[in-house]
């Protein structure tokens, strides 16, 4: 009995020890104009980054969703910089979709990266693991 109990405990500590938790990396996928989506990301990532500080989240544009990391046309500018100047949280943009809409690197939002690809870009992080979420409303 007591072998028995002792094996039992040695198992329940095993699957404690491996069952750690998934690390919590998400990457939107954004491509609207629609200030009520950027709002919803941006409450997205406020939400998230509190709850777990360690969370790594990528906000990446392309198509028509541009004006939510361009100097004076963003509704939610502060935040973008805020967030994008902390390390878990990064906003990339895809070259072709500024090049298609006619914006240049020096209207973007400090701390806003390009990327050649956006889709390639989600795609990647998808490839290593990361959870997908597209924003629309």
């Amino acid at each position: 009995m007591k072998k028995l109990l002792a094996l039992l405990i040695f198992l329940s500590a095993s699957l404690a020890a491996s069952a750690q938790k998934a690390p919590y990396n998400v990457v939107f996928d954004v491509t609207s104009k629609d200030t009520v989506v950027h709002q919803m990301v941006m409450r997205w990532v406020k939400g998230i980054t509190s709850e777990y500080p360690d969370a790594n989240i990528e906000v990446v544009y392309y198509g028509k969703s541009l004006d939510m990391i361009t100097k004076g046309k963003s509704v939610v500018e502060e935040d973008v910089i805020k967030y994008a100047s902390g390390k878990n949280v990064s906003f990339k943009v895809c070259a072709v979709a500024m090049k298609n809409n006619d914006v240049s690197p020096n209207q973007l939002l400090p701390g806003v990266q390009s990327v050649p690809d956006g889709i390639y870009e989600i795609i990647s992080k998808q490839h290593e693991g990361w959870g997908y979420i597209k924003a629309v409303r």
